[in-house]
């Protein structure tokens, strides 16, 4: 999973570096600040990986500049650990600065009480923040979650048995929960 990083200043004069780095799902775009891992985003290509820096940087208040700083070097290692199988629970400081609200309540309950190789519907996981009728706002909180695999929204399937959605792709959410043993492995 190499790749190359970047590194700017947040609005707070807090460093936030960046790295693509590569992996079985294609490349990932990884963000960190002082308080932890922040953004994940599938599909870094060079198109994807302009987009998504310019709009953390919006949200960051951070332009990149190229470093070697070394931030990422656990969030990479824990990747690649999970995606050999030899790791099923990210230990990671996270930075739960781009969410808020509901969302955030969603997806630390996400993080914490969905484990690996297990799957939630999205009005269970509604009725786990105590909002049983919010499966739609579940949907929505997955949708934008800016810390996708780390933040498993990928275990988060339809209730009637079908996957679901995912912003990675269905593809994506097919191989990780495949990877994870909830389904079987493509043949092709």
């Amino acid at each position: 999973m190499a790749g190359r990083t970047v590194v700017g200043m947040d609005s707070n004069g807090q460093f936030v570096e960046w790295a693509v780095v590569g992996s079985d799902i294609g490349p990932l775009m990884l963000a960190a600040t002082g308080e932890g891992l922040v953004s994940v985003v599938f599909h870094a290509d060079d198109a994807v990986r302009d987009r998504a820096l310019a709009r953390l940087c919006g949200q960051l208040g951070a332009e990149p500049v190229e470093s070697a700083a070394g931030r990422l070097a656990e969030p990479i290692r824990v990747l690649e650990a999970y995606f050999t199988g030899a790791l099923r629970e990210f230990r990671l400081s996270l930075d739960w600065s781009l969410t808020a609200g509901f969302n955030r309540e969603v997806l630390r309950e996400l993080a914490s009480g969905v484990p690996y190789g297990t799957v939630v519907g999205y009005g269970e996981l509604a009725r786990r923040v105590g909002q049983p009728g919010a499966a739609q706002a579940v949907g929505a909180a997955m949708g934008a979650n800016p810390l996708p695999l780390v933040v498993p929204c990928h275990r988060v399937v339809e209730s009637d048995g079908g996957i679901g959605g995912f912003g990675g792709g269905l593809e994506t959410k097919r191989r990780l929960l495949a990877l994870e043993g909830v389904l079987p492995q493509p043949l092709f």
